[in-house]
């Protein structure tokens, strides 16, 4: 029962935070922000989260997560109804900030969370149902965003994305019976997480969970301003967003048959490959359709991240420093969160569409290659 009430928490969270991430772009776009100015916005999702995310495990560790519980779910509640209330570009930045460091709490506790109340057999289960609730969220929350921006506006949507996201703050701050106290006492940590990155299981996993991370931020963000120059509406560009989610949903249900074939290693590989060549699709199509099949393409490849890295990543942790090495996770992911609007950003205003599409897919096909070097058998 518990796994299925922390899946639950995270599905209805980040529902309103995958919604949020289709209507900050967009309503800053309306706003008349560059490329440049979006990419700076959508970075601050990841600012706060890429500093925080270490130490707040660390302390989560010894603490437990029901705190971080609730102040993800009450930060992700409380940045929608920032912009639902008071509808700007400044508070578009405040919303960015809040839900980022919302969500990656909440992230920080379900995933320690889904991986200390079970045994190692059934850990893998455990990360991939938490993996399919976070997909579900990724495929509606566009969706409804889209949908909702066309009917009632942005602000109104803003104030409908926090709906769901509520029930989740009073599970979290009054479910202690459906969600027990973890707190695994770590010892003395003297070197931090530099020690940890000593251990070659779990850096090359935050390096392969880094890589996808990074293709994954390539998309959120840039598909909404390539929809919109191509003129399209934003039910459309929701449609196309929400097939990358359905793609997602699909192969994490295989996923666990597919690793017990192939190996965790090489399918990372074959999904950053993948990702590559649905990136190079993107610039030849302008068709909602056709974008929503490449987009479907996408999700394969990425789909396949999330779930790997997460296991791999408690399976290889010291114990108790599950919580620690979670942050790491959050905190390179997180980096690129920043990195990757801002720098693709500017790609955009100078060189235009194609040029991002193209160089991230170049990135992948790089990674890839040292993923196949880093994580394959010798």
């Amino acid at each position: 029962m518990t796994i299925h009430i922390i899946v639950l928490l995270a599905f209805l969270v980040h529902l309103g935070f995958a919604g949020s991430r289709l209507a900050v772009p967009l309503y800053a776009v309306q706003e008349g922000a560059s490329p440049f100015v979006v990419g700076t916005v959508v970075a601050l999702y990841a600012a706060l989260p890429s500093v925080l995310a270490v130490p707040a495990g660390r302390v989560s560790d010894r603490l437990g997560f029901k705190i971080p519980l609730i102040f993800g779910t009450s930060g992700v509640a409380a940045a929608l109804l920032l912009s639902f209330l008071w509808p700007s570009m400044f508070t578009l930045y405040l919303t960015a900030m809040l839900s980022g460091l919302g969500f990656m709490a909440l992230q920080l506790s379900t995933q320690t969370l889904a991986g200390a109340i079970a045994g190692p057999a059934d850990r893998a289960r455990n990360f991939s149902w938490l993996s399919v609730g976070f997909a579900l969220a990724n495929l509606s929350g566009p969706l409804i965003s889209g949908f909702l921006i066309d009917r009632i506006g942005y602000a109104y949507t803003f104030g409908a994305l926090a709906i769901p996201v509520l029930p989740a703050v009073v599970i979290a701050a009054f479910g202690s019976r459906w969600i027990p106290h973890v707190a695994v006492k770590a010892e003395a940590v003297r070197s931090g997480f530099f020690d940890l990155l000593k251990i070659k299981p779990l850096r090359d996993t935050l390096i392969a969970s880094g890589i996808v991370s990074s293709a994954w931020d390539v998309y959120q963000f840039f598909m909404p301003v390539y929809g919109r120059a191509q003129g399209l509406s934003a039910t459309a560009i929701g449609v196309i967003m929400s097939a990358f989610g359905v793609a997602i949903i699909l192969i994490r249900t295989v996923l666990p048959f597919a690793v017990r074939r192939y190996g965790e290693a090489r399918l990372l590989t074959w999904a950053m490959f993948l990702a590559a060549f649905a990136f190079c699709l993107f610039p030849f199509f302008q068709n909602p359709w056709a974008l929503a099949a490449v987009s479907f393409l996408l999700g394969i490849g990425c789909g396949c991240g999330q779930p790997l890295s997460m296991t791999m990543l408690f399976n290889a942790s010291p114990k108790g420093r599950a919580g620690e090495a979670t942050g790491m996770r959050i905190t390179v992911n997180q980096i690129g969160h920043v990195v990757v609007p801002l720098m693709f950003g500017a790609v955009g205003s100078v060189a235009g569409f194609a040029a991002v599409f193209f160089t991230n897919g170049g990135f992948l096909v790089l990674g890839g290659y040292l993923s196949r070097r880093a994580l394959m058998p010798k």
